[in-house]
């Protein structure tokens, strides 16, 4: 098991990436159905790309998408996290995720951006956090409203020769800070119920 972890939450890890994730990168990125926004899977050359983009994120900024782990297994179970992606005519911090195919719908995803949303502010500073999702993103879509974000702006992105609506959904500090705030009212609310 490696101990370079960057973020836990109940169930998950997420440290990370190295080359010794390759083939546990490999079962995501190649599986058609998880990289349908992307217009399919990534051959080899494609995903050692992927894994080189996060390697050098992680030297530049201390962040990219990290590896997640699901502590029951130490398997490594999808990527998320933070990066910097061109939006218009600005760079802004986006919280991005993918998960393998056979661990949808348990809500890793939501748990794991939650976690990188907290770091995005209370370790990052950030005063704004992203989510740039394709329109036909439904899933992904659900856990950035989940997330607490809300739809700012839309802007079409070109990859692999396609046209490709995306919506930038948006969290921002004050926002987020009245988030933390209702959960501690709503937690002190339970602990004087049960006293």
């Amino acid at each position: 098991m490696k101990s370079n972890f960057i973020l836990e939450t109940k169930r998950l890890y997420l440290r990370e990436m190295d080359q010794g994730d390759f083939q546990a990168l490999c079962r995501i990125l190649q599986d058609d159905e998880v990289m349908y926004a992307y217009e399919g899977a990534f051959d080899e050359r494609e995903v050692q790309e992927w894994l080189d983009r996060q390697i050098a994120r992680y030297k530049a900024w201390g962040f990219g998408l990290w590896a997640v782990i699901l502590k029951e297994t130490d398997e490594m179970i999808g990527q998320c996290g933070l990066t910097m992606q061109p939006w218009k005519e600005r760079e802004v911090l986006e919280i991005g995720y993918l998960f393998s195919r056979s661990y949808w719908h348990n809500g890793y995803a939501l748990e794991a951006a939650g976690a990188c949303k907290r770091y995005g502010f209370e370790v990052l500073g950030a005063d704004e956090i992203c989510s740039i999702i394709r329109d036909t993103n439904t899933p992904s879509r659900n856990v950035a409203v989940k997330n607490g974000m809300t739809v700012r702006d839309h802007w079409v992105k070109h990859y692999r020769s396609v046209d490709m609506p995306h919506d930038r959904y948006v969290i921002e500090r004050g926002e987020w800070e009245r988030e933390v705030h209702k959960a501690v009212r709503e937690a002190d609310g339970r602990k004087r119920r049960t006293i």
